[in-house]
């Protein structure tokens, strides 16, 4: 495991050497891209800037903060985005909506009163980079546990009233629980295994989600209470402490700093279509060199066969670029991510590549 590994990091090296430690790529603006664009509610900054740029994750380098703005970082519905050129490069601004004065019969004449002020009104929430309510659920109830960790786990062994299952209000022993006590539970339950793409090797199994257990009484085994459930708690679920991870406003898509290659293995919560803002389970992770936040082209090629004389005559079918995906959330060995757009319909076993 550690060998194919290291293999790969090693190979992604030896692509960035040939490659020649390649600079930035430049700014390349989206053919027909709009002089200006004005920010509507539900949009999002990978959104506006796959509207300028071929490549949305540049959003930053074509971003001019404006001095004028008290938070310069942030857009907000209603901001007028205006996109011009800065010694000799392209550049973004935004300008907050502006009115009017009001008339005032008071003053001397029309061209007087009729000096721009800033609107002011409340701005409300500033644009995501991202639809976050689309990853939420995922980042609560969605885990992964590695093989041969579930075994480690605390487990339920009986259940209250003489239960077979239980639900919301009900009672559940379980056995193996820390001494440090903490204030709220989940219950998973062992689903199906992550499998590497190429070599089937299982990396991991999704955790599916049970429900939501508080801590009552210790001991051994030690009580505790179902306050919510998705699906009946059984005997031999497994428990977790409550996910603790945040919710992150500034998720900033780029590529990752090595050539990855990986594929797309399970969609989530057992969907079976894949298209824009599908969360997907690919079978690259943190030991692959995968952070929260790099982007993948996905990419669909494959082999053919034809006879010719007699003959099968086998051929590869050109890779076709598909669509991009974030990881928002990174496991050891594979990782969750949000198809941010699909120009085709896109399928399991797909490939994810590093951009350009």
């Amino acid at each position: 495991m550690v060998t194919l590994m290291k293999l790969r990091l090693l190979s992604g090296l030896c692509a960035l050497l040939i490659a020649g430690f390649a600079q930035a790529d430049e700014v390349e603006l989206m053919p027909g891209h709009p002089e200006h664009y004005t920010v509507a509610r539900g949009d999002t900054l990978w959104g506006i800037a796959g509207k300028f740029l071929t490549r949305p994750w540049q959003w930053p380098e074509i971003w001019r903060e404006n001095p004028r703005i008290e938070n310069p970082h942030w857009i907000y519905p209603g901001d007028e985005l205006v996109l011009d050129v800065v010694d000799g490069k392209p550049r973004l601004q935004v300008a907050r909506r502006l009115q009017y004065a009001p008339h005032d019969p008071q003053s001397r004449s029309d061209e007087e009163k009729r000096v721009p002020t800033i609107r002011v009104e409340p701005l409300g929430q500033a644009i995501p980079m991202i639809p976050l309510n689309a990853i939420q659920p995922f980042l609560m109830q969605t885990k992964v546990v590695e093989a041969g960790d579930m075994e480690q786990m605390p487990y339920v062994v009986d259940f209250a009233d003489e239960h077979i299952a239980g639900g919301a209000g009900d009672r559940i022993y379980v056995r193996g629980l820390p001494e440090s006590q903490l204030s709220g539970y989940t219950v998973f339950r062992a689903g199906s295994p992550y499998k590497d793409g190429e070599t089937g090797e299982t990396l991991g199994y999704e955790a599916l989600y049970v429900a939501d257990v508080e801590f009552q009484v210790g001991g051994d085994p030690s009580t505790m209470l179902i306050t919510k459930s998705n699906r009946d708690v059984r005997i031999g679920d497994r428990i977790l402490p409550v996910a603790t991870e945040r919710l992150l406003m500034g998720y900033q898509p780029h590529p990752p700093t090595l050539p990855i290659q990986g594929h797309i293995i399970a969609v989530v919560d057992g969907v079976s279509q894949i298209g824009q803002y599908s969360v997907v389970t690919i079978d690259r992770g943190v030991a692959d060199g995968i952070e929260t936040g790099n982007v993948f082209e996905i990419r669909r090629g494959g082999q053919a066969s034809i006879y010719h004389g007699g003959d099968e005559e086998t051929f590869n079918i050109p890779s076709e670029k598909e669509g991009y995906l974030m990881v928002f959330h990174p496991y050891n060995r594979v990782s969750f991510a949000l198809v941010l757009n699909a120009i085709r319909a896109i399928q399991l076993n797909d490939a994810v590549v590093s951009p350009n």
